[in-house]
């Protein structure tokens, strides 16, 4: 994993006399900005930097438009600086001149005071270069530096004042602009303030539209809306509780920041049974920022070779962090079978998975669900990458009724008008999804004939309806007996 870019250790490396820097950044000004507060006022010495684009050469100084000429000046100049190279990605891949050049300053160690930067959005280094670059990624701002800007921005007659001031602005502003730059977060302020009667809402209305606009266009991610509330599950009594010890022992509040968050859970067992909707329960439960990863998207090749994919997917989880990263199904994308099947590509897809997973910085909670958790290398399944794998197992009695009573009270009916419990008992066998549907179905049903649904409706939409439990029964029995000793279960009932 590429080193975060700090302003401490960027110092440390200049100082200890690095010739060749490659920052990779989204944000090419507030890296510049870095560099620039590095060589002024922490680094003795320096000077100001000097900074080369294609359009423009080094400012002031004729004969640099071209990039070796730029190069040949930069290196020619004092025995101490710092020079900052915009656009030179563009121009060294073919050029044996420039990348001679660079081996050779690399090489030499009679300007120990001197450093080459080299800024782009991917670290596109030429091979014969690679091993002469150290190479920094300088990802989006995290909370700490979006909340010191909106601190630094108040009373600088920017216009928005009157926004910060508000109640729990500050707060507000810094969850709505994760995963976003600096330049997104100016934008909306300034839109508000040209906006008539805009104000905290339309601010945070704004950054959450960029940011699903933002996770779009990647293609590999999506910002799901989460409007869920951990009421609206029913049963997985045990998985509840595991969520209640870690507020009672950590507080919700420290847990929405953040603080003492855990890696993340592996949800397990039959498909529509809930594990995705528990997944948005949890994410609302703690107010987290909920995104998923699809990992077909990630080996398309439409966005770059499959650890590439996966490598912007997690630096855009931590951008967001405190997040909920939700993986569905991940035994799509990871897989004992796919690993053979792919080979290298599938290799370093888990490789650096499993690294991530062990040493992210950020805190991201991992919340994936499978239907065929036996297809999961054991790699993925052992202690420490997940802090707890449960099975998820179809709805026992108690468990249906429950569902039943959620999804009448969704379509505004009163459940006191009808009988979850015998409804609970001629469903057997059926999944929460199924369940839902049954409810669906009979108030399409009594709708269409112009009437109210009726408890009737629902019998006769349960009698129509073959749960996969008796479709997929020997399926269901392997699945189960994997899960035997191996997973928690997600509710008591599962624990008998």
């Amino acid at each position: 994993m590429e080193e975060q870019l700090t302003l401490a250790n960027f110092c440390q490396l200049v100082a200890a006399g690095a010739p060749l820097l490659y920052l990779s950044t989204p944000n090419e000004g507030r890296t510049a900005a870095l560099v620039h507060r590095a060589a002024t006022g922490v680094i003795k010495g320096l000077g100001e930097p000097l900074s080369w684009s294609c359009s423009g050469g080094f400012a002031g100084h004729p004969g640099t438009d071209e990039p070796e000429a730029a190069l040949r000046w930069a290196i020619g100049q004092g025995p101490r600086g710092i020079f900052v190279f915009r656009d030179f990605h563009w121009f060294w891949q073919d050029n044996p001149f420039i990348q001679r050049l660079l081996l050779d300053f690399a090489a030499s160690r009679k300007q120990p005071g001197k450093t080459l930067v080299f800024l782009g959005r991917e670290p596109r280094i030429p091979a014969e270069l690679q091993d002469q670059f150290l190479l920094l990624d300088h990802g989006l701002p995290d909370r700490a530096e979006i909340l010191a800007w909106l601190e630094a921005s108040r009373g600088k007659e920017l216009g928005h004042d009157a926004i910060l001031a508000e109640p729990e602005a500050l707060a507000r502003l810094t969850l709505a602009a994760q995963g976003l730059d600096l330049p997104d977060l100016e934008r909306a302020l300034r839109l508000a303030r040209v906006t008539r009667g805009a104000g905290l809402e339309t601010v945070v209305a704004a950054l959450y539209r960029d940011k699903k606009q933002k996770l779009r266009k990647t293609g590999i991610m999506e910002f799901v809306d989460n409007d869920v509330r951990p009421e609206q599950v029913g049963g997985m009594d045990n998985l509840k509780d595991w969520m209640a010890k870690r507020e009672k022992a950590f507080g919700a509040a420290a847990l929405a920041e953040g603080k003492n968050l855990p890696k993340g859970v592996l949800m397990m067992g039959v498909s529509g049974c809930g594990k995705s909707l528990f997944v948005k329960a949890i994410a609302a439960r703690w107010k987290l920022p909920l995104v998923r990863l699809d990992m077909a998207t990630v080996y398309s090749g439409a966005f770059g070779s499959p650890e590439t994919s996966l490598r912007r997917a997690t630096r855009t989880a931590e951008a967001l962090a405190p997040c909920v990263l939700w993986i569905d199904e991940i035994e799509a994308g990871i897989s004992s079978q796919g690993f053979k099947a792919e080979g290298g590509a599938a290799s370093r897809v888990l490789g650096y998975f499993l690294t991530w997973m062990q040493e992210k910085r950020r805190p991201v909670f991992v919340a994936a669900t499978a239907n065929a958790i036996e297809m999961l290398p054991a790699e993925v399944l052992r202690k420490g990458r997940f802090d707890e794998i449960f099975y998820v197992a179809l709805p026992e009695v108690a468990e249906r009724e429950a569902i039943f009573r959620i999804h009448l009270q969704k379509r505004n009916f009163d459940p006191g008008s009808f009988n979850p419990a015998m409804l609970a008992h001629s469903a057997k066998g059926f999944s929460g999804a199924e369940i839902e549907q049954a409810v669906a179905s009979a108030c399409f049903e009594a709708t269409a004939q112009g009437r109210e649904m009726t408890q009737q409706d629902i019998l006769e939409a349960i009698s129509r309806t073959v749960p996969l439990s008796v479709t997929m029964a020997e399926q269901l029995k392997k699945i189960e007996a994997w899960a035997f000793k191996r997973a928690v279960p997600a509710g008591r009932a599962g624990a008998k």
